[in-house]
């Protein structure tokens, strides 16, 4: 989804659309927690009190910034393959989620999506329904796939490192501090996978969802 330059959303007129393109923004810049009436009426240049010809309250400004990053996520085409089309779709949302790292936590928590929220999830279920799940095997595969995504990438936003450096330098730290035999399997995996070169905790998504969808597609044996 496309968005307008700062320069240009900052002299258009004070409307629906710019206010959640600000309030975006803002939280793109500062976290979700810096979004409020107050804050987004300062950086909108406007008081308050304007703002609730537009909005309501600040519910109604989370659930359109929700709906403004499922309207980035790009959909699937619909295909025979639900299994392509599914891991489309995850890779689409992971993507997206990674650029708004504050909207994994909120997503869920809406009680009024909107259209690009109900067409995200509506896609989803369509390729489960068209790839030959019933409806209840449909419903258990939608909920395990987006769990996976959004779990993964709640922990992959909150890594307290941002490189191989970092996390040798934190591993070393924690292995000096704990005998390896108190933790033999922990240690094991960190020697023989995490410190070697070129480990990225993100190539672990596709691995995982690889798994995900194996057991989805027993059910349909």
């Amino acid at each position: 989804m496309g968005r307008r330059s700062a320069e240009a959303a900052s002299k258009a007129p004070l409307n629906r659309e710019r206010t959640f393109e600000v309030a975006l923004e803002l939280a793109d810049r500062e976290g979700i927690e810096a979004v409020s009436m107050r804050r987004l009426a300062r950086e909108l240049g406007v008081e308050a009190a304007s703002l609730y010809h537009h909005v309501a309250s600040k519910d109604q400004i989370l659930d359109g910034l929700v709906d403004l990053v499922a309207a980035e996520i790009e959909l699937p085409a619909p295909s025979p393959d639900w299994r392509d089309t599914i891991s489309q779709r995850a890779r689409h949302t992971r993507t997206c989620l990674r650029r708004h790292p504050w909207a994994v936590s909120l997503m869920a928590s809406r009680t009024s999506p909107g259209s690009a929220t109900l067409a995200l999830l509506e896609a989803g279920i369509r390729c489960f329904r068209e790839g030959g799940f019933s409806v209840q095997q449909a419903a258990h595969a939608i909920s395990a796939v987006d769990s996976y995504v959004h779990g993964f990438v709640l922990q992959e936003v909150n890594l307290p490192f941002r490189d191989e450096t970092e996390l040798a330098a934190m591993t070393a730290a924690i292995m000096e501090t704990f005998p390896a035999s108190e933790f033999p399997y922990l240690f094991e995996m960190t020697v023989e996978h995490v410190l070697k070169p070129g480990f990225d905790y993100g190539k672990e998504f596709d691995s995982g969802l690889a798994v995900v969808l194996d057991g989805l597609a027993t059910t349909l044996a």
